[in-house]
């Protein structure tokens, strides 16, 4: 998954990551860097979609794009987790994202 902070940076120059996020059942839940994030609707900023239950910061969590425009403005991309790369490269060569391989 692509995660970026939005809290204190300006639109889409936070830090952000390609790397594995775990969801609730629900998937209103996201576990991250041993942050609990929920998915929150009214944040205080309009484009983040999931918020940190500890500390308020907003957060954007979405699937990569091939493209590798996830931020639109950032100065560099996101950083690429050891444990996701190779994940991370076979989806940027065309395979599906691992657990999507059926649609």
């Amino acid at each position: 998954m692509f995660v970026q902070l939005k809290t204190g940076y300006d639109t889409d120059r936070g830090p952000s990551w390609i790397g594995w996020v775990d969801f609730s059942k629900s998937w209103k839940t996201a576990y991250f860097h041993g942050r609990t994030l929920r998915r929150g609707t009214g944040l205080g900023l309009p484009d983040a979609n999931f918020y940190d239950v500890a500390t308020n910061e907003d957060f954007w969590i979405s699937g990569p794009k091939r493209d590798r425009s996830d931020t639109r403005y950032g100065p560099e991309g996101p950083t690429v987790e050891d444990d996701a790369a190779d994940a991370y490269r076979a989806f940027l060569q065309g395979a599906p994202l691992p657990g999507r391989e059926d649609g």
